[in-house]
């Protein structure tokens, strides 16, 4: 009797399953997703970014934080590389405004046409240019999931209210990282991208003309490390460019949190991450950690975490053909 009550409720549950599985919009992410299709789509990467890196190694940072700045908005899907006629992308928006590299994701994309015509989407590319730098930088490896799809949407607004800003206290930073499904650890272990790349100086002077200590400097940041940065950065100055990591700028290891812990971090957001007792934590960690420490493998989970954020699969979305224009 039980089980002829229980049969019915089974295949509706059997047929919701076969529906969820069959549905090509509800693929997943997975390693190797391009093996049949395009089985050498990553070597061709590896082999443009390898010239790459070569000539032009400063921009490993801007290429990483290319990919960060993808997924925070609308997801991993592309549309930070669109442009816009009438400057309402969202390349245009302030807080992307820095970006650096578009041009060597449409060289990744058009040798990746040239052997695969239509195949491997933009924010995949994306995804395998941020591991590619990482790497080129003596920074970790980690498989990187594909089968993202292009997003067709790329909006001035959406970077202002979904990118973290270098001048976020704790509380913002968690709250952000967790509206997109990215955890505490996510958040210090991500912050470690700072460790290669450089920032103008217009991102962190607040720090050492307008805040609340002696002379306008922040209290939270080293005075030694204030005099240093003000004889880089004037009152005003909007074009020099400072290392995030001073000394070790192109090379991918702990050293940041070296910084962070000894309270000189380059921005705000930097530093809040001693005021929460987990994230404070996982910097004295690595701090006084070995040169690989458990960083590396963390950094890998970490990014593989943020490249699931609202990614497109399935049929959602396009492939596009060139990265800056939808199809």
């Amino acid at each position: 009797m039980a089980s002829s009550k229980l049969s019915p409720c089974l295949i509706f549950l059997q047929l919701i399953f076969l529906l969820f599985v069959i549905n090509p919009a509800n693929a997943q992410l997975k390693v190797g997703f391009y093996k049949d299709t395009c089985p050498q789509a990553e070597a061709i990467v590896k082999k443009v970014m390898d010239q790459v890196m070569k000539v032009a190694p400063s921009l490993s940072g801007p290429l990483l934080r290319m990919h960060f700045h993808d997924c925070f908005v609308r997801g991993c899907d592309g549309s930070v590389l669109l442009n816009s006629s009438t400057g309402q992308a969202e390349k245009d928006s302030p807080p992307n405004l820095s970006l650096r590299g578009y041009q060597i994701i449409d060289r990744v994309k058009t040798a990746l046409e040239k052997e695969c015509p239509g195949v491997v989407s933009c924010a995949d590319a994306l995804a395998i240019v941020a591991r590619d730098v990482t790497v080129a930088t003596m920074g970790p490896f980690w498989e990187v999931e594909t089968g993202r799809r292009d997003g067709r949407v790329s909006t001035f607004s959406e970077p202002l209210t979904n990118l973290p800003p270098f001048f976020a206290n704790i509380s913002q930073l968690i709250s952000m990282f967790r509206s997109k499904g990215l955890s505490v650890k996510d958040l210090v272990v991500l912050s470690g991208g700072h460790t290669i790349g450089t920032s103008h100086c217009s991102s962190f002077t607040s720090r050492l003309y307008n805040s609340t200590g002696k002379d306008g400097t922040d209290p939270t940041l080293d005075s030694e490390y204030i005099e240093k940065l003000k004889s880089k950065c004037k009152v005003g100055d909007q074009t020099t460019l400072v290392e995030m990591d001073p000394g070790s700028v192109r090379t991918f290891d702990n050293s940041y949190y070296t910084l962070v812990a000894k309270r000189r971090g380059l921005f705000q957001s930097d530093a809040a991450l001693l005021d929460n007792s987990e994230t404070k934590a996982y910097v004295k960690l690595q701090s006084a950690a070995t040169y690989r420490s458990t960083f590396f493998k963390d950094f890998g989970v970490s990014m593989r975490n943020m490249g699931r954020v609202g990614v497109l699969t399935g049929n959602a979305g396009e492939i596009r053909k060139v990265c800056s224009k939808i199809n």
